[in-house]
Formats: C-alpha cells, structure tokens, sequence
C-alpha cells in the first residue's frame, strides 16, 4: 500500500494488465468475463500476466456468472481451478459463496479457504447479495478473510457509501487486519466523493476505454455471443491515463 491506500484493477487481458501497471494500481484482480462481472481466468493468461507485470496479481475464483450459489461438481472446479492458479504464481485469491437464503456459506468457504492457504483471500462483490450486510461481515471476520469488496449493497459504491462506511468502521476494531475495498461504478467523477464519505484504505476499478479492432475486414452479419454481448470489432482496455488520474485523486484526498 501505498500513500495510504492501495488502487485494484481488476482486468481480462494482458494488455490491460500491462496498462494496470503502468497506471499506478497496486495489485490486478485477474478475470475472464467482466461483461458477467467476471469469471476464472485460463491459466495460459494467468501465466503470461505474471511474466508480464511485477505488481501483485489476485486471480478469480468464479466458475460461471449468474448467483453464488454453487453445485457440488461447481465446487470441485473451483478447487482444482485454486489448485492450478495457485501453481502458476497466483499472489491471492478471489471468490465468494452465499447459501440460498443469501447468507455466507461459511462450509465451503471454510473449504475453499483451506486450499488457497497460504495466499491471501478477497471475498468479492457476491456479499452485496447477502440478505444482511452486519451478520456476513462478522461471518467474513470469524473465517479469516483478508478483505472484502463491496459497493454497499447498492448498484454502485455512491449510492451504497453510507453502508460502505459503516462496514469499514465495524472492522475497524475487531479485525484491523481486513480490508473494506470500496467498487462498483467508480470512475474519475465520483472517486473523490466516495474515499472522502467512506474510511476504506483500497478501492477496486476497471477504468477501462474501448479501442477499435485492427481487422480491416469485417462481417456485420454476425456476432460471436448472445444478442446483448459487446461488439466484436470494440475491445475494452485498461485505460493507462484512466487509471493515472484515479491514482492521483486518491492521492490527493488521502
């Protein structure tokens, strides 16, 4: 950490991993999948990332978008996927579980936990689902996260910075240990007003920018995804001076 706080991009590709560092972040949270709010990345760009970059890289631990809620078979692919990141350099680990009554599932996190040990663990945005926010992060405490990423329960961490807040002060006693990483919507319009309302040390953003694709030829006709799926002819990038000046506001305020 430095200058007081510690900027996470989380990213999809190499260059943006690249673009990360170069921006200033202090860790990458690496992922496949941001259009579903991300998902395990390949080992093969895990690997190359980390030959890539020197900044700490926490990998992904979600076998597919939609609910936190996990079959067992889900359960063994998050283990072996643990397992591998692990064995190809992985700095930390990333996940999240929730029963069906939107509680921790302090079982198989406990489980999980056991095997990404010794790295450190994030449990990530699928506590903004939980049906109460206090009980989840005391639940979160008692297992041994090292932190926990949060918008506040809300569609974006302005409109949860109340909620943030009171997060953030709750661990500040018990567990000065865990991190209250603020993400969700941050962008260079509303970072200062979210550090400034909330007393969270980290804060979690894409600060991405689309780029035309180089293909000069190209068919209109078709699409590679469902029909909501982005272009194929846009790619979205870390944005190098997206995440330099989120850096320097940080900065700045802290």
């Amino acid at each position: 950490m430095d200058d007081g706080f510690l900027m996470e991009v989380c990213v999809d590709s190499v260059e943006s991993a690249v673009n990360a560092e170069r921006g200033g972040a202090g860790r990458i949270e690496l992922c496949a999948g941001l259009v579903e709010g991300g998902t395990t990345p390949s080992m093969g760009l895990l690997q190359v990332v980390k030959q890539c970059v020197r900044v700490p890289v926490f990998v992904m631990i979600r076998p597919r978008g939609g609910d936190f809620l996990y079959s067992d078979r889900e359960v063994e692919v998050m283990k072996a996927d643990i397992r591998l990141a692990k064995l190809h350099g992985a700095d930390g680990l990333v996940f999240g579980a929730l029963t069906e009554d939107g509680r921790i599932d302090t079982e198989l996190c406990t489980a999980l936990l056991a095997v990404c040990r010794p790295l450190p663990v994030t449990f990530h945005r699928a506590f903004d689902m939980v049906h109460d926010p206090v009980v989840a992060l005391e639940t979160l405490i008692s297992l041994g996260f090292e932190r926990v990423l949060t918008s506040g329960c809300d569609s974006s961490a302005l409109e949860g910075l109340s909620l943030i807040k009171r997060l953030a002060e709750q661990v500040s006693v018990p567990a000065p240990s865990l991190f209250t990483m603020v993400g969700g919507g941050i962008t260079e319009r509303n970072l200062q007003r979210i550090l400034e309302g909330s007393t969270a040390s980290e804060f979690h953003c894409s600060a991405r920018s689309a780029r035309d694709s180089g293909m000069k030829f190209r068919n209109p006709n078709v699409t590679m995804g469902a029909s909501f799926s982005a272009p194929e002819y846009s790619i979205k990038v870390a944005d190098v001076a997206k995440v330099r000046t989120l850096n320097a506001i940080a900065k700045n305020i802290l």
